[in-house]
């Protein structure tokens, strides 16, 4: 089987070429694995950004479809993620909604009304993205309709907001990820102002790391190195990499069409329990890829 590399230094990886391909793919938004390193596909039916409808596909680690559930449920889904004890979240941006899952897909609770935004500053306009910190305090990125981060309870009862549009330091522009990182501080992937601010639980900015080219999801790995992936249509498509001081060592990542190179806008990533990366793009069907870690 004919492979190739992608990476630089320390991060060296193999694409496997057409993982996960199916006639059941649509257009993948985000990625993410379980405790098991199944693989959960959010996907939409067609290419365009609103109310399109989806569903979540399930796949082992050689890409083989176990399962799918959720389809007539969803508007937009825009961003997964599952914690360390197997709970899913799922922001859809067109429903205005975070929902809570099983792994089997039974819904556990709902924040936001479905289909309708929330009052001004207050939970939903286009949610982006849902993750728990270590304590179970739940944060998600709020997102294309307003710039603003929500604290919830881990059963999804609001405790706070906080942030608000600019250009400055603590303000945002596009909130499209949100990641909670070991040391309980909050990283939000500002994507308009092409960077990553870095703020308490109780939303006090603390730093920022800049350089950024449209970051759409980010993943910290065990040794606390920043995964980012940047995706703008035809312009921009790249996997960056931060040290853990959040100084970017090197991007990896092109286009074409040999396998494991990007068609549309890499939109969503994830890490599983061997360092392989995964890799979704909207702006281009059936575009999810598999890096395996050298």
């Amino acid at each position: 089987m004919t492979t190739t590399r992608f990476g630089f230094g320390d991060f060296q990886y193999e694409v496997v070429p057409n993982w996960g391909i199916s006639s059941e793919l649509g257009i993948v938004s985000d990625v993410a694995t379980d405790s098991n390193d199944h693989v959960y596909l959010a996907v939409r039916n067609t290419p365009h950004p609103e109310n399109v409808g989806g569903s979540i596909l399930v796949l082992d680690r050689d890409g083989n479809i176990m399962d799918s559930w959720g389809q007539d449920l969803f508007s937009t889904p825009h961003g997964i993620w599952i914690s360390k004890e197997d709970e899913i979240f799922l922001a859809d941006s067109s429903d205005h909604t975070v929902r809570s899952y099983t792994t089997g897909g039974q819904l556990k609770f709902t924040i936001g009304t479905q289909g309708k935004t929330g009052s001004p500053g207050a939970p939903f306009n286009r949610p982006t993205r849902a993750a728990l910190s270590n304590s179970g305090t739940l944060f998600v990125s709020d997102g294309y309709g307003q710039d603003r981060i929500h604290k919830f309870t881990g059963g999804g009862e609001w405790l706070m907001s906080f942030g608000e549009t600019g250009k400055g330091s603590g303000y945002l522009n596009l909130p499209h990820d949100v990641t909670v990182g070991e040391d309980d501080q909050v990283y939000v992937l500002d994507r308009e102002n092409r960077r990553c601010q870095v703020f308490d639980q109780d939303g006090n900015y603390i730093r920022e790391f800049e350089g950024l080219r449209s970051p759409n999801d980010m993943v910290i790995d065990e040794s606390g190195f920043f995964h980012i992936v940047e995706g703008w249509y035809q312009e921009i498509a790249s996997v960056c990499v931060m040290s853990p001081e959040g100084i970017i060592l090197g991007r990896w990542g092109e286009r074409g069409n040999r396998p494991g190179c990007f068609k549309g806008a890499p939109h969503g990533l994830w890490i599983d329990s061997s360092g392989d990366i995964y890799v979704a793009e909207v702006a281009a069907e059936k575009a999810i890829h598999k890096f395996t870690r050298i």
